[in-house]
């Protein structure tokens, strides 16, 4: 066996056998290949594994045993929202009538689904306080790219060309800038007060004529609201600016706080974060995009729209001049949102406010469980999220966040969003949704609270782990910059693969 760690296994190239697994696919017919050119054809076979289908089914299957799932453990994650998804969600997305309908099929036949984007669009509006939505973007990041984009064409429209700058926060997330930067803009970095928000002085230092928009994420990804944020948006406004705001964490606000009515003119959100669709490991996302009236010109085409006798069809290419354009194929990720609208429709709106209200509520338990062992940097409540940092710790004993991390994977943990916000030193991010029990915040507080003591006590135990892991530590820099993705079988004495 050419991989390391009792739980792993050979590859499908070394469980591969000549003459295994080729009887069940019909040899093509002779002069198959004929009308192929000669230059467009292999020289050689593609060389994949011959394996026969039980070993392809058993050896997948064991690989996903590894994997830690939502229906296998708590997610932590800081900034991610990591919810629980109602298998009810799930069985909705499936329903034929929505998986099996072909993305060009003609608005007469696709009607229920045409229906339910219409009224998913309206739920949207209403929860964020927007005038209208799209639900194009394929994710938070890619919404936020359209809703910059909405700006730059806003401001062009009335011919204000000179504003050319984006003021973000130094805690916001990292697409933010991201985002300015590939809208054409530049982006000024505003600073936080020494209680997590933004610095107002230095925010008003930098806002002039030449700001197209701010990007506020609000609560913030220190997990604080923005208590100033009335101020912002008022001296934003005067300044001609526009104010979009980051929804990543509008699970903290649901039935509480509605941006539209605050004073934001664009916002997006994530789906698949607030709405219970599956989240990571690269699946889809979606990440619509509410606006104000100023903006709702330049919504991304085609809108679903009602016509006068109840049907619903989709915009005709050229009907709204105004629009930024398409920015996803068809009409998004639809079965994301199918599963989206059905948490919606099954909490309503009172549900959705007790999410909010349990999510804030969990996330300051365990806030005041962890801060018994480390520094809680902001001493007011908290949203959804806290930061911890494990700064003293690790200048008493040597151990850091990521010694911290790795040891929760010994005690059955995934571990917390870490070194983030970048504002904080040693920082860990948590989040526990409003989806876990009061036992599993207990649980996972008293792991945090004994790595500490082990820290204290015998620090190399941690500064070594993961130690039940079926990898130990991997060289991350390394994999990130050098990726090697390419199976190569042992030669000579080479484990577990040439360099």
């Amino acid at each position: 066996m050419s991989v390391v760690g009792e739980k792993l296994q050979p590859t499908v190239f070394e469980l591969s056998r000549p003459g295994r697994g080729d009887g069940k696919i019909p040899h093509p017919p002779a002069g198959a290949l004929d009308r192929i050119p000669a230059a467009a054809r292999r020289a050689t076979p593609l060389a994949l594994p011959e394996i026969a289908e039980p070993e392809v089914v058993r050896h997948y299957v064991n690989l996903s045993a590894l994997n830690y799932s939502v229906d296998t453990g708590f997610y932590p994650l800081g900034s991610c929202t990591m919810k629980y998804n109602p298998k009810l969600n799930e069985w909705a997305a499936r329903l034929p009538g929505f998986a099996g309908l072909h993305p060009l099929a003609p608005d007469a036949m696709a009607q229920g689904t045409l229906q339910l984007l219409w009224e998913l669009e309206a739920m949207l509006a209403e929860i964020s306080g927007m005038t209208a939505v799209t639900l194009q973007p394929a994710a938070g990041a890619q919404g936020e790219l359209t809703g910059i984009l909405m700006v730059r064409a806003y401001h062009r429209s009335r011919g204000d060309l000179e504003r050319t700058e984006v003021l973000v926060p130094d805690s916001s997330h990292g697409t933010n800038p991201a985002t300015a930067s590939m809208a054409g803009f530049k982006t000024i970095t505003i600073p936080s007060a020494p209680d997590g928000g933004v610095d107002l002085d230095a925010f008003r230092a930098a806002l002039g004529p030449k700001t197209a928009v701010i990007m506020i994420t609000n609560p913030s990804t220190l997990g604080l609201f923005e208590s100033r944020i009335g101020e912002l948006l008022e001296a934003t406004h005067a300044a001609g600016a526009l104010a979009y705001m980051d929804g990543a964490n509008l699970n903290a606000i649901l039935g509480r706080f509605r941006p539209g009515e605050a004073g934001f003119d664009v916002m997006h959100f994530n789906t698949h974060k607030t709405f219970s669709t599956p989240h990571g490991g690269g699946g889809p996302g979606a990440g619509p995009v509410g606006v104000r009236e100023a903006l709702e010109p330049f919504l991304p085409e085609p809108r679903v729209l009602r016509e006068p006798d109840g049907s619903f069809r989709l915009e005709r290419a050229g009907e709204r001049p105004t629009s930024i354009g398409r920015v996803r194929s068809f009409f998004g990720s639809t079965g994301v949102l199918v599963r989206a609208y059905a948490y919606l429709r099954a909490h309503g709106g009172s549900g959705l406010r007790e999410v909010s209200d349990d999510a804030v509520l969990a996330a300051n338990y365990l806030k005041a469980l962890v801060g018994q062992a480390y520094e809680v940097p902001f001493d007011r409540p908290c949203k959804h999220e806290f930061v911890a940092s494990a700064a003293g710790l690790k200048h008493r004993t040597g151990v850091r966040t990521l010694d911290i991390a790795k040891r929760l994977i010994d005690k059955g943990y995934h571990p917390p969003t870490i070194y983030f916000p970048l504002t904080v030193e040693e920082a860990m991010l948590i989040e526990p949704t409003e989806t876990e029990s009061l036992e599993t915040l207990d649980a996972f507080a008293a792991a945090l609270v004994e790595i500490a003591h082990e820290a204290e006590t015998d620090p190399g135990l941690v500064t070594s782990a993961p130690h039940v892991a079926p990898v130990r530590r991997l060289d991350e820099a390394t994999a990130a910059r050098q990726p090697n993705l390419r199976w190569r079988g042992v030669t000579g004495l080479e484990t577990p693969c040439p360099q």
